[in-house]
């Protein structure tokens, strides 16, 4: 299926490793021209050599305030517009609620929330003019209260609003705003994860890769590149008539209503 999304203008945050890799990847495989940004330059630039379409590398700090208006000043003087702002960077810290400090909450909302709200206000205009999108990639937790994830499931609630908020206002003034949950997705953060669970239960990491997901009640850990499919199509004509959705993709680890 042709997504029509050729010659189209992205940026795309954390966009040096992981899932923000493979959305730039599946992106510019589309044809669409990307913004790459994260704090990593050998890492951006590393991808950049390595896309088969036009990008622009960003290394900078999302946590700075006028950080959003550097990258959007930058897409629109390199591409002369900007269809699609994917922010998916930002990760926050887990552990116990009375041992995590007021920095370590400040600076998780620094990173994901914040970066991804004044990323939006400063393209919000450009995507008005090109009838464009805005895509969050927020995480599962923010759906239930855990007690190791207080900070992730704070600001991954924070985010579902606003994308919900921003919808709202897209409808009167052109801009489709989605949001894709991603479950455990094969990331340098899960194996992080399944080696402090192979620790626990005095497992190797193999059989801990296995238990895992059984213990979360899903088949299997998702892969990068699902997520960066599941932008691809919410940013193309095909999903014209989808504003303000959230969409789990998680394996079906989200039983909630």
């Amino acid at each position: 299926m042709d997504l029509l999304l050729s010659n189209k203008v992205a940026i795309v945050t954390g966009a040096s490793r992981g899932i923000g890799k493979a959305i730039a990847e599946t992106l510019s495989v589309e044809g669409v021209r990307v913004a790459l940004v994260a704090r990593s330059r050998a890492g951006l630039e590393s991808l950049a050599k390595a896309l088969p379409n036009e990008s622009l590398v960003r290394a900078i700090d999302l946590r700075e305030p006028d950080s959003a208006n550097q990258i959007v000043n930058a897409a629109i003087a390199t591409f002369g517009g900007l269809d699609l702002l994917v922010n998916n960077a930002g990760a926050t810290k887990r552990g116990d609620f009375l041992a995590l400090s007021d920095e370590e909450w400040t600076d998780g909302f620094a990173l994901k929330f914040y970066a991804a709200m004044r990323l939006s206000r400063a393209a919000w205009p450009h995507l008005q003019a090109s009838r464009g999108g805005i895509i969050n990639i927020i995480g599962i937790g923010g759906h239930k209260g855990s007690a190791e994830f207080t900070i992730g499931g704070a600001v991954n609630a924070a985010l579902m609003n606003l994308t919900k908020a921003l919808a709202d206002r897209g409808v009167k003034d052109g801009v489709r705003v989605n949001a894709i949950n991603p479950g455990s997705i094969t990331t340098e953060r899960l194996q992080t994860r399944i080696r402090k669970y192979a620790k626990e239960n005095d497992i190797d990491l193999e059989e801990a890769a296995k238990r895992l997901p059984r213990e979360m009640k899903v088949e299997r850990f998702g892969e990068p590149a699902e997520i960066a499919h599941a932008v691809a199509f919410l940013a193309s004509s095909q999903a014209a008539y989808i504003q303000g959705a959230i969409l789990d993709v998680d394996g079906g680890a989200t039983r909630a209503l």
